[in-house]
């Protein structure tokens, strides 16, 4: 059933006063009292007023729209990106398209199809996994379209990225580890061509020869799916063949963490008594589990917030910003519980 709305015109014949003044005062401008604001603000309640939506795209050529592509709604961190990107998005009077690829390039390009077609004023990305070949993006940025990439940066020049240092996020696990006595580290890695992989898998071998540990390339090995399943059955392989036996494992996400933490209870190993594990993006799960996971933290909902407030800066200046310059990585924080924490 559709609501009958009030218009500007309604209010002011309502309060007896100019239509501008309705306008200023729902606006907030400083020039009218905090008496007047108060009464237009009750009588627009009171009356079902709602800024009409499509008369303010078209005075502005813009439709206050963005788009949002991720991987997974599903997942925890992309989830926290979510409440800070409409925090801001709302705020600003804008409306946010979300899909979600499922991990599938086919998908996400559909999902850019889709959304210009609804005439979206700019895109928040988080690339697939699958995505290796950049061109659907690279042909909207020729064109000067407003695209920011948070978590997942690629392989394009002078793009707008907000991501994580997961370098250091990756340095700081692995030291833990290291400083806790542990020092055959094996790394579960995630897909090498995902910049977010190659920068944690970095940092890894970066604490290892800081702490002049000397590591063979069998200990990093590939978990591209990232779930519990792949990663308890890789993790169950390397205890059972592998030459040193690793004595913990640092995991590119948790849930790869969670899978050789089954692995080691399968085989009746005891954690962290006889294998450390870190993971990395600290799920909520992780203060649930026995023992508890220790993991380095991402400010998701701070990557949402910035990657808004720098897309709509684009969308406000027409696009007319430096990738590079205005680039954003924030800071991971190594949470320590039970996992990693030597009796």
């Amino acid at each position: 059933m559709k609501l009958d709305q009030a218009t500007i015109k309604d209010l002011a014949r309502e309060l007896n006063v100019s239509s501008s003044t309705i306008s200023r005062a729902l606006k907030d401008y400083p020039g009218i009292s905090d008496e007047t604001k108060r009464k237009v603000r009750e009588m627009a309640e009171k009356m079902n007023y709602r800024p009409n939506a499509l008369a303010r795209s078209l005075r502005k050529s813009q439709s206050f729209t963005i788009g949002v592509i991720i991987p997974e709604v599903v997942h925890f961190f992309f989830s926290t990106v979510i409440s800070g990107i409409e925090e801001v998005a709302f705020s600003k009077g804008y409306n946010v398209i979300l899909t979600q690829t499922n991990e599938k390039v086919s998908r996400e390009k559909t999902s850019i199809d889709t959304m210009l077609a609804n005439q979206i004023d700019g895109l928040l990305v988080s690339y697939s996994k699958e995505t290796e070949d950049f061109e659907h993006f690279s042909r909207l940025l020729e064109k000067n379209f407003p695209i920011v990439f948070f978590d997942r940066v690629p392989k394009l020049e002078n793009t707008l990225n907000v991501t994580v240092d997961d370098y250091q996020g990756a340095y700081a696990a692995t030291q833990h580890l290291i400083q806790q006595g542990y020092r055959k580290i094996y790394h579960l890695a995630g897909p090498k061509y995902l910049s977010i992989s190659t920068e944690r898998a970095r940092g890894y071998l970066a604490a290892l020869e800081d702490y002049g540990i000397q590591h063979q390339p069998s200990w990093i090995i590939e978990s591209p799916r990232g779930n519990e399943n792949e990663a308890k059955d890789i993790t169950t392989e390397v205890l059972k063949r592998a030459v040193p036996k690793p004595d913990a494992f640092f995991a590119h996400n948790d849930m790869a963490a969670v899978g050789a933490m089954m692995a080691c209870r399968e085989l009746g190993l005891k954690v962290p008594d006889q294998i450390g594990i870190v993971g990395f993006s600290d799920w909520q799960f992780c203060t649930m589990l026995e023992p508890s996971l220790s993991s380095v933290a991402q400010p998701g909902f701070q990557m949402g917030v910035r990657a808004t407030e720098l897309l709509l800066d684009m969308i406000d200046k027409k696009g007319n910003i430096e990738g590079p310059k205005n680039s954003i990585v924030l800071e991971t924080e190594l949470l320590i519980r039970k996992s990693s924490q030597k009796p």
